[in-house]
């Protein structure tokens, strides 16, 4: 008998098929991340809640109350950080967790120390 799994449009998929299982064993090894969907913006972040001095990182993705950051450290997961984002004459401020963080995949972020941080924003 073929495992078969409805798919969202009721269509059936057979997750046995030698041909879907060929196309996914070609992508399981992909390392994909939302870099260059979103204008970049340089901002500053401050680690923990009385941080007075920011340090450069540059806002490479948000949607909803999740932001990905770039950055040249490390950054704890769970760690509490503000991010300021200068906007012309004004500033906005916004708090988030530490989520998920993890060294660069790319030949230029291996070379240049890149960290990429998921933060969720409160």
């Amino acid at each position: 008998m073929t495992a078969r799994t409805p798919s969202s449009k009721g269509n059936p998929v057979d997750w046995s098929d030698p041909r879907l299982q060929a196309l996914l064993r070609k992508s399981e090894h992909w390392k994909l991340d939302n870099r260059g969907a979103y204008a970049l913006k340089d901002v500053q972040v401050h680690l923990g809640w009385g941080a007075s001095s920011g340090r450069p990182a540059t806002l490479v993705w948000e949607r909803d109350q999740v932001m990905m950051l770039e950055t040249r450290f490390a950054i704890p997961l769970g760690e509490q950080v503000r991010v300021d984002e200068p906007r012309g004459e004004a500033m906005r401020s916004v708090w988030g967790i530490v989520a998920e963080g993890r060294e660069g995949f790319r030949a230029e972020d291996r070379e240049n120390g890149v960290h990429l941080h998921w933060l969720h924003l409160r």
